[in-house]
């Protein structure tokens, strides 16, 4: 293999241009901080966690800190379609349906208030296409919708380079060495900076492994759903047809979530909140005839609350969550290069919360107090995690 050709010094470096790393090289950026953000596949790629068309946004969250955070995000998330020009949020509102005595949904009641929950007989007439059995209940949330994740990723990278930033795309990092300034060599160059994030969504394990630290983190591979209406617009059109969130499902630990017709006129996106384990570099390769117990869990969901539905998937994709084993995120510090800043772990529910992770990583790599508490997502949850020297 060639020697690589570039070699330059940067005031900071970010690994992973997904939707993570993108908001907190544009952080940096603005904050005029001439940075580099390092990209192993050529742009756009689908081959991560950022890409397709469509992500739920809500302020509903059960865990305070998410809700504590969601009024930031949606702010710099007006600021970024501001900044870059263009529409990237479509307001739906979203439901959140559940038995009501199940703790994820009162979360969601207890942080959006007592006046937001619907009966059966009220989501009915409001949403026709959305059964709800008897016994369960739903929660509104009006400020719930889409975000246009594609655009999104591509307005905020754009910005970052108005601003002076520097993305390389087709580059995949080799080594990473420690030290007051921190080199990154990659297949095409060596980097040098005061300091580092790694924000490198399945591969975030592999890069940190010879850093000594060993995260508990599964890259898992989602079924991603779209299932045909019987008839055109039966389950409403524009603001009629909601985003959902079904949670306390007797069939499956894991939620399942829906969003209105936007990537294929007449499909309906419906996906299980999990997947299956997998390298990350193998999740392209499915061999045929590979079962997918989720798409029998999603009809038999469909058939019961989305009776306007076919129940047989028209198009089936891929994306990859990377987990950890609370579903928080990992905001932290290395626990002994304190130059590098790690963001992983974001559980198939980072997108929306993208605009204040940018922010706080920021904050973090420069040694800066976080703008949110960042004590939930610390590494020392995990003990051990710091299991070798470099």
């Amino acid at each position: 293999m060639a020697a690589p050709s570039h070699q330059a010094t940067y005031d900071a470096i970010v690994i992973g241009a997904g939707i993570q790393g993108s908001f907190t090289a544009y952080h940096l950026a603005q904050r005029h901080k001439n940075t580099l953000l390092l990209e192993q596949f050529v742009l756009p790629h689908s081959r991560g966690s950022s890409h397709g068309q469509s992500r739920i946004i809500r302020s509903a969250y059960p865990q305070a800190a998410y809700a504590r955070m969601m009024p930031d995000s949606f702010h710099l998330w007006q600021q970024l379609e501001a900044e870059a020009g263009t529409s990237l949020y479509r307001r739906t509102g979203l439901v959140v349906l559940g038995p009501p005595d199940d703790p994820e949904l009162e979360g969601c009641r207890r942080n959006l208030g007592a006046n937001h929950v619907l009966d059966a007989a009220t989501l009915t007439q409001r949403f026709p296409g959305l059964r709800l059995p008897a016994g369960e209940v739903a929660v509104w949330d009006g400020t719930g919708g889409v975000l246009l994740a594609q655009r999104a990723l591509r307005a905020v990278q754009d910005v970052f380079r108005r601003r002076g930033g520097t993305l390389r795309d087709g580059e995949k990092v080799l080594r990473i060495e420690p030290g007051v300034e921190v080199t990154v060599t990659t297949t095409a160059g060596v980097y040098r900076a005061p300091r580092l994030v790694i924000a490198a969504g399945a591969w975030t394990g592999a890069l940190l492994a010879p850093l000594g630290l060993h995260l508990p983190l599964q890259p898992l591979r989602i079924d991603v759903c779209y299932w045909r209406e019987k008839e055109l617009g039966s389950l409403g059109a524009g603001s009629l047809s909601p985003c959902f969130i079904a949670v306390g499902l007797r069939q499956t630990p894991h939620g399942i979530y829906g969003l209105p017709s936007i990537e294929y006129p007449g499909l309906v996106k419906v996906c299980h909140h999990h997947g299956s384990p997998v390298d990350p570099e193998e999740r392209d390769r499915v061999p045929p005839g590979t079962p997918h117990p989720d798409i029998a869990l999603l009809s038999s969901f469909i058939s019961c609350y989305l009776p306007g539905l076919e129940t047989s998937p028209a198009v089936v994709e891929t994306c990859l969550y990377t987990n950890t084993p609370d579903e928080d995120f990992i905001l932290d510090r290395h626990p002994k290069f304190s130059n590098i800043i790690i963001g992983a772990g974001f559980s198939g529910h980072g997108f929306k919360l993208a605009p204040v992770v940018g922010k706080l990583l920021c904050e973090l790599s420069l040694g800066e107090e976080p703008s949110h508490s960042t004590a939930p997502f610390a590494i020392s949850r995990f003990p051990g995690a710091l299991r070798a020297p470099l």
